[in-house]
């Protein structure tokens, strides 16, 4: 006799949605439900996705698809290849060697990561173009004309793929020089004493033990490859973020916009799981708790001209040149952008900075409070969910926003396009997916440095977890909380993809106006929102570099 199953039942008791809830705890909750916004556009995309679309797809596929995987999968090939050798090689100059000017060029070689890919590409556009000051002189000194030499056309995949590259390479540089610093005396010296040169002790030791910063320094270059929607865009590269802002503003196909926005969350999973993949059971950790200042050899005058020329390459195409280049135009000068033009752009972008990293900000506080005071698996697994925003581009995360308005009218009826269709709030709450983990790590290295007993003496005094928060922790996360602000500020400067898609009606942003001002090829226009776009971007880069040379015990520097 089939017996009959309630609500008393155990299974039932487990399976209840108010007994899951009323265990996960309010702080929890608050984790739960930043996943849930997080996560919603993203499987926006993926619902809209498998609706019918006509033969538009079907045209799509037989047209220009191959050209969008094509394309990108050449980017990513040129930048994972680029970035990966030139991060290595200058990590490795840098770390374990002594030389002069060693500790300039430690710091000099972050400067790229202050200057975007579109600002870059604008400037070499300037630089390269037939009329640019290169091939001027280049003419002037051999009598040439035009069609009487040949000239690498900057506006190709292999542009694209160095432009990206220059900007691109301080990430492999950064995880694995913190990984060499991080390294054991005692490895590289065993590995000496059994015949093995400083090449072989390189190449069979320390890369070995740095493959899996080497492969996230990678995987975050590629990332951010798929997400550049400027760069490519204006150098007419035909990737997924450019087909799917093409497909949704110019054909007006929502469903198609999402297919490929799906096969671009597709590259982006992939390169998620590469680290671990490529990983497998293998083990990186040190087995010996010795961390001597590593060895650095004084090189020779001709070794210091090789590490000055190893380390400078990059600095100069990815920093000093395009710098440069773009000073010469802002002081050229142009003759649309005014001084109040000008100020209007730059107070957008503060509003939209300052309040985005509030509110990012904000929200990681609490979550990261949450996660510390409800150790359940659910508020971890929320927390990863959370993270894996950063992983999305811009361009995908701004149209699985819109497409989760428009389902959510036509499943409910409920209208929330007022709220976040072209406004502040919508842009806000794009950026808050974007750029979570941005802020998240620094407040949980921070969190770190805290000492559990302060907590505890707090709560035993009857404080709070709220209390807590605000009177212990505040105070000492003060570093952190500022820390993470400039990031997700200078982060937000220089978005561009989301703000373009989702800004309300004539509401530019000083990247905006930059890249207007470039497509219709007024660069001499762009010139001064590009360079004030650098020039906020440089804060970051100074605390990076203190950052990084504390980060081993002992380390000179």
């Amino acid at each position: 006799m089939a017996m009959a199953t309630d609500a008393t039942t155990p299974g039932s008791r487990l399976l209840s949605p108010a007994r899951l809830l009323g265990r996960i705890g309010p702080v929890g909750l608050i984790a739960l439900v930043l996943a849930v916004l997080i996560a919603v556009p993203i499987l926006a995309v993926f619902v809209q996705s498998v609706s019918v679309t006509g033969d538009l797809w079907q045209h799509m596929a037989h047209t220009v698809l191959g050209d969008y995987i094509t394309n990108t999968l050449i980017l990513l090939l040129i930048v994972g290849t680029v970035t990966g050798v030139t991060g290595v090689a200058c990590a490795w100059t840098v770390t374990m060697h002594e030389f002069a000017g060693r500790r300039t060029l430690q710091w000099l070689l972050l400067l790229p990561l202050a200057m975007p890919a579109y600002v870059l590409a604008y400037t070499y556009t300037d630089f390269l173009q037939f009329a640019g000051p290169l091939q001027s002189g280049l003419r002037a000194l051999t009598g040439w004309r035009r069609g009487d030499y040949w000239f690498p056309a900057i506006h190709s995949p292999w542009g694209a793929g160095l432009v990206l590259s220059s900007v691109l390479y301080p990430y492999v540089y950064i995880l694995t020089r913190a990984a060499f610093l991080e390294q054991s005396v005692c490895a590289l010296e065993a590995s000496r004493t059994l015949g093995c040169t400083a090449l072989g002790a390189f190449r069979r030791v320390a890369l070995p033990l740095a493959r899996p910063a080497l492969v996230a320094g990678i995987g975050y270059a590629l990332m951010e490859t798929l997400a550049d929607f400027g760069a490519v865009r204006y150098f007419g590269i035909d990737t997924f973020t450019v087909g799917i802002y093409r497909t949704w503003f110019a054909l007006g196909d929502a469903a198609v916009a999402a297919q490929l926005a799906a096969v671009l969350l597709l590259f982006v999973l992939a390169l998620v799981g590469l680290e671990r993949l490529s990983r497998g059971s293998m083990r990186f950790h040190q087995t010996t708790g010795r961390y001597r200042a590593l060895p650095a050899p004084r090189l020779s005058v001709r070794g210091t001209l090789i590490a000055w020329t190893v380390c400078l390459t990059p600095i100069f195409f990815g920093f000093l040149l395009p710098g440069g280049i773009l000073l010469a135009m802002v002081l050229r000068g142009g003759d649309e952008l005014t001084l109040d033009r000008f100020a209007e752009l730059a107070v957008n972008t503060v509003i939209l900075g300052g309040c985005g990293a509030v509110l990012v900000v904000g929200v990681a506080l609490l979550v990261i409070h949450g996660v510390r005071h409800d150790r359940s698996r659910l508020a971890a697994l929320a927390v990863r969910l959370a993270s894996l925003g950063y992983a999305t581009p811009g361009t995908v995360i701004a149209v699985g926003i819109l497409i989760a308005i428009g389902l959510l009218r036509n499943w409910t009826g409920w209208s929330v396009g007022s709220l976040l269709g072209a406004t502040i709030l919508g842009i806000l709450y794009g950026y808050l997916i974007r750029f979570f983990v941005v802020a998240y790590g620094p407040l949980e290295s921070g969190f770190a440095k805290i000492g559990p007993n302060l907590e505890g003496a707090a709560r035993s005094l009857g404080h709070s977890p709220w209390q807590v928060m605000r009177r212990v922790h505040l105070p000492l996360l003060r570093p952190s909380l500022l820390s993470a602000a400039l990031l997700v500020f200078v982060d937000i400067v220089k978005e561009l993809p989301a703000t373009m898609i989702l800004r309300p009606f004539n509401f530019d942003t000083l990247a905006i106006e930059a890249f207007r001002m470039a497509s219709t090829e007024r660069l001499d226009d762009a010139a001064l929102p590009a360079l004030t776009i650098v020039l906020v971007g440089l804060l970051p880069v100074i605390l990076l570099s203190r950052s990084i040379a504390a980060a081993r015990p002992g380390h000179r520097g």
